[in-house]
């Protein structure tokens, strides 16, 4: 009886037509995890420590699942750090004068929905650069935070909200719910919706967009107010979990949030979007994070690794780009 197994030469030229830079995020994460356990061992494998990544990397998550798609239509969105706090705070005063949980939540979901609809129609109607016009938004979004309680921290009581946005369930905590539904309603999107396909299809190109019959404007549109809403959400976790909101929620999240994007596999310049990938991603520069505290980095030094591995990841989406 024979058996039909792949030759060397065969193997070799199977793994040469792979395209690896769909799998980057994954041998990533595979090879800092490894470092990290070899040396920072005992501290970096402590279950404590590895159920707190986990936790801290669902805001990230989230956010970085809503600029999938920004990113996939070839637009940026760099108001998203300013969102959460605005959306935190306007959640935990519009809770403190109601004492109805349910208010809160939509008082936070509601701002998010105004800026990424302030942001998405002057991308579309005005015809600005998204990085101007995301970049103008994150300094007036962060100056009305800032406003709002004249600097001061609000603090969150209610029972209902906190364990809806910071508690658990079957012992699980709510943070991971809330990521998994992220993810399944992204990927679902993105990959199961006539939507999904005319998201990348803006990115690959508008003008074959247009004469294909797709609303270009309307899709910059929802993925903006999408966007801001994802971000707007993660506000409401940080408020959940903390159990209170302040104005430098999120602050530092946007260099974070747009290498957890890239990383995972979605294209800089359109066209192509990964909402698996940027859960990977997310989960990956939490961890980089984590272990960089753990070997005594500083705030400094860490924004220095973030900002290498965004120059690496940018670098690996142009190569993608040009090789298709």
């Amino acid at each position: 009886m024979s058996t039909m197994t792949a030759s060397p030469p065969a193997i070799a030229e199977r793994l040469r037509t792979v395209n690896w830079s769909n799998y980057v995020v994954y041998i990533g994460f595979a090879l800092v995890f490894a470092f990290f356990a070899i040396t920072q061992t005992p501290y970096f494998l402590n279950p404590a420590n590895l159920t707190n990544i986990v936790i801290q990397s669902a805001p990230i998550a989230i956010m970085a699942i809503g600029l999938v798609f920004v990113l996939s239509t070839g637009e940026i969105d760099l108001s998203i750090g300013s969102t959460v706090a605005l959306s935190a705070l306007s959640a935990a005063v519009a809770l403190q004068a109601t004492g109805q949980w349910w208010i809160g939540a939509l008082a936070g979901l509601g701002v998010g929905a105004l800026v990424g609809l302030v942001n998405g129609l002057f991308v579309t109607w005005v015809r600005l650069p998204s990085f101007l016009v995301t970049l103008a938004t994150m300094g007036i979004v962060a100056g009305l935070a800032r406003q709002l309680t004249d600097l001061q921290s609000v603090p969150v009581t209610d029972d209902v909200f906190v364990w809806i946005f910071g508690g658990g369930t079957l012992g699980v905590p709510v943070l991971l719910w809330w990521t998994l539904g992220a993810v399944l309603v992204g990927w679902h999107l993105l990959r199961q919706r006539r939507y999904g396909a005319h998201v990348l299809a803006v990115g690959d190109s508008i003008s074959a967009a247009r004469v294909s019959g797709i609303r270009v404007n309307r899709v910059k549109l929802m993925v903006f107010v999408g966007s801001a809403m994802a971000a707007a959400l993660a506000g409401l976790l940080y408020a959940g979990r903390l159990q209170g909101a302040r104005y430098t929620l999120g602050e530092t999240d946007l260099m974070t949030v747009i290498a957890a994007a890239i990383v995972g596999g979605t294209s800089l310049f359109g066209g192509k979007g990964a909402v698996v990938g940027a859960l990977m991603g997310a989960l990956l520069m939490t961890m980089i994070n984590n272990g960089l505290i753990i070997a005594g980095l500083n705030v400094s030094q860490q924004m220095i690794v973030r900002g290498v591995i965004i120059l690496i990841a940018v670098s690996f989406s142009l190569r993608a780009k040009k090789s298709s």
